[in-house]
C-alpha cells in the first residue's frame, strides 16, 4: 500500500478534492490501482456534487493525475479506480453514513478509458 496526502488538481466541478491514499490490489491474474480521495461536497442532497458531475471529476483525475503518478512511482496496472468518500473510511470496511463514488477506467495509450466493473 502506497499513501499520500497531496492536494489534487484543480478538478472540472471546482469542488474541493484531496488525494487520501493510493493501493495496489491484485485481483486474482489483474492489478488494481486504487486511488481514494476525500471530496466532502459529493452526495445526493440539494448542493451537493452528484455522481453525474463527479463522474467527470474523477476522469480528469485519472488523465491527469493517476497516469502520471503511476509513471512516476513505476506503477502498472490492468485497472484504475477512482473513489471519492464525503469523510475518511477504512477501505473495504463498510460505512453506512458515508457517501462514495467509484468509477473503474483502464489505462489505454496514455489516456483512461471507461470501464464497467
Amino acid at each position: 500500500m502506497l499513501s499520500t496526502a497531496a492536494q489534487a488538481e484543480d478538478v472540472p466541478s471546482g469542488q474541493d478534492v484531496t488525494l487520501h491514499e493510493v493501493l495496489v490490489d491484485r485481483q486474482g491474474e489483474a492489478t488494481w490501482l486504487r486511488f481514494r480521495f476525500l471530496a466532502p461536497q459529493i452526495g445526493r442532497e440539494e448542493g451537493q456534487v452528484g455522481f453525474d458531475v463527479a463522474g467527470e471529476d474523477m476522469l480528469h483525475l485519472c488523465d491527469t493525475l493517476a497516469l502520471p503518478y503511476m509513471h512516476e512511482y513505476t506503477l502498472t496496472g490492468d485497472r484504475i479506480v477512482i473513489s471519492f468518500m464525503d469523510r475518511i473510511t477504512e477501505f473495504s470496511v463498510p460505512d453506512p453514513d458515508a457517501t462514495q463514488f467509484f468509477e473503474a477506467f483502464r489505462p489505454v495509450d496514455g489516456a483512461c478509458m471507461w470501464d464497467e466493473f
